[in-house]
C-alpha cells in the first residue's frame, strides 16, 4: 500500500534540482512546498501591514545554509519574485544570484553578503552591485585593494554593530575609533546600511536584553553616521524572524526573515510571545516534507533482533520496512529507539539504531501485506505530522540544526 500523493519523485510531475549523475531508484527526497513558501511571506506581509503603523519596510529573504537545507537552487526561483532583499553568507551565493537574475531576465534584488569576505572577492562583489558587511577591522586590506581596481563604483556596505552578541561587529568603544578607515576610502565604501544581531529574542519571553541591545544599536549608528555622512540615511535592520514577530520596534527599515520563511516557529518561547503580542497566533506552513520508499517490507518472527547491537528485540511477529535512509543523509543517530515515521498515515516506530544509509520501522499496523510503502520522515500523512521540532527533540537538539544538515545530495522536489 501507498499514502495517496506520496510517490517517488520520479513519479511526480514536479520540476526539481539535485546534484547531477541520476537519482537513484532506491532514495530519500525532500518535498518542497511553493505554496506554504507563498504563504509564510504573505503572513509577514500582513503583519506588517497591520502592526507596522503605515511603514513600508522591505521583505528580506534569508538564504544561507544552503537555504536552511531546503536547498539554494531549489527555493531561490521561488522566492526571488516575492521579497525585497535576499540575505546570504557567501559572496559566491551572491554571485549566484546575479547569474540567476542575468539568465532569466530579471531586475537585480538588493542582495546582501552578510559572512566573511577577502579583498578579491569584494571587488567582485562591488563591480556585480552586491552589497556586502563590514564587521572588524581586516576590511582595512580590503580598501587599497578596491583602489586598485579602478571600479566604476564603491562597493555597498553595511556596517556591523556588535550591541551583545559578542561575535562580529563593531562595539561602542570601537566606533567611530576603528572604523575611520572607512572615512579615508570614501571612494571604495559606500555606507548604505547599518546591522546587528540579536543575541536572547528566541529563548525568553521577556525582552529587557533585546531591548537594551537595540538602545545600543541606535547609538552606534548614529556615531557612525556623524563619522561617515553618508549621502542617504543608513538601511537598518536587526530583526530576524522571532523578533520581527514579536518585537515591532526592531523592524527599522527591513525584516530579516530565515526559519519562519520556511514555515518553521523559531522555539516555543517565540509562539507564545506572539500570541500575546498579536492577540493571535499566526499561521506558519512547513514547506519541506522528507519522504522515503521502502527497499523491503518483511515479516520477523517473535524474537528477531533488529539492528546494530541488538538494542531492539521483536516481542512479537512483526512487519518491518527497510528505509534506504540514515545518518549519512541528516536523520540523526540520537533519535534511535525514540522516533516514528508515518505510513499510510499511521505512526511507525523506529527500530533498534538508526544506520548510516539504513532505517528500520515497524509497519505491522500499518500495510497489511509486503508491498512496498512510502514513508514521511517529516511532514504530514493523512491526520498525523511528524515535524521537525518533534525530531530535533528526540535527537536533543533544535530544529535549526535539524534542517540545514539534510544532506546536500538529497533530490529536492518543488511541489505546489
Amino acid at each position: 500500500m501507498r499514502a495517496a500523493g506520496h510517490g517517488r519523485p520520479s513519479e511526480v510531475n514536479v520540476e526539481h534540482g539535485g546534484t547531477g549523475g541520476g537519482f537513484p531508484a532506491h532514495a530519500s527526497w525532500l518535498e518542497l512546498s511553493a505554496s506554504a513558501l507563498r504563504h509564510n511571506v504573505e503572513m509577514f506581509r500582513a503583519l506588517e501591514a497591520a502592526t507596522g503603523g503605515g511603514l513600508r519596510r522591505m521583505m528580506g529573504a534569508v538564504l544561507k545554509g544552503n537555504a536552511y537545507g531546503h536547498g539554494f537552487r531549489e527555493m531561490l526561483p521561488r522566492v526571488h519574485p516575492l521579497v525585497d532583499v535576499l540575505y546570504l553568507i557567501t559572496p559566491q551565493d551572491g554571485l549566484a544570484v546575479r547569474a540567476f537574475e542575468r539568465e532569466h531576465g530579471l531586475a537585480p534584488r538588493q542582495v546582501l553578503v552578510m559572512g566573511a569576505i577577502a579583498p578579491e572577492e569584494a571587488v567582485a562583489l562591488a563591480r556585480e552591485g552586491v552589497d556586502a558587511v563590514v564587521a572588524d577591522t581586516s576590511w582595512r586590506e580590503a580598501g587599497p585593494v578596491l583602489r586598485a581596481a579602478r571600479l566604476e563604483r564603491p562597493l555597498r556596505v553595511h556596517v556591523h554593530i556588535d550591541t551583545g552578541l559578542g561575535r562580529e561587529g563593531f562595539t561602542l568603544e570601537q566606533i567611530p575609533r576603528e572604523t575611520a578607515f572607512l572615512a579615508e576610502h570614501r571612494e571604495e565604501f559606500e555606507l548604505v546600511g547599518a546591522l546587528s544581531h540579536f543575541s536572547n529574542t528566541e529563548d525568553v519571553t521577556e525582552q529587557e536584553y533585546a531591548l537594551a541591545q537595540l538602545e545600543a544599536f541606535e547609538t552606534g549608528l548614529h556615531r557612525l553616521v556623524t563619522q561617515l555622512s553618508p549621502a542617504k540615511p543608513p538601511q537598518r535592520h536587526i530583526a530576524a524572524s522571532a523578533a520581527s514577530l514579536v518585537l515591532p520596534r526592531a523592524r527599522y527599515d527591513a525584516l530579516r526573515v530565515g526559519i519562519s520563511l520556511y514555515g518553521l516557529w523559531p522555539s516555543p518561547e517565540t509562539r507564545l510571545s506572539a500570541r500575546l503580542v498579536l492577540g493571535e497566533l499566526p499561521t506558519l506552513k512547513p514547506v519541506l516534507a522528507w519522504r522515503c520508499m521502502s527497499q523491503v517490507v518483511k515479516w520477523l518472527p517473535a524474537g528477531s533482533y533488529v539492528g546494530y547491537g541488538c538494542t531492539y528485540r521483536c516481542s512479537e511477529p512483526t512487519r518491518i520496512a527497510v528505509l534506504p535512509v540514515g545518518y549519512f543523509d541528516g536523520y540523526p543517530r540520537l533519535v534511535s529507539g525514540k522516533a516514528h515515521v508515518l505510513v499510510n498515515g499511521r505512526r511507525c516506530p523506529v527500530l533498534g539504531r538508526v544506520m548510516m544509509n539504513h532505517l528500520i520501522v515497524d509497519v505491522t499496523r500499518a500495510t497489511g501485506d509486503e508491498r512496498p510503502v512510502t514513508a514521511t520522515l517529516l511532514g504530514h500523512d493523512g491526520d498525523e505530522t511528524v515535524s521537525a521540532e518533534a525530531v530535533a527533540g528526540w535527537a536533543q537538539t533544535i530544529h535549526y540544526e535539524l534542517v540545514t544538515r539534510l544532506g546536500a545530495h538529497l533530490k529536492r522536489v518543488v511541489v505546489e
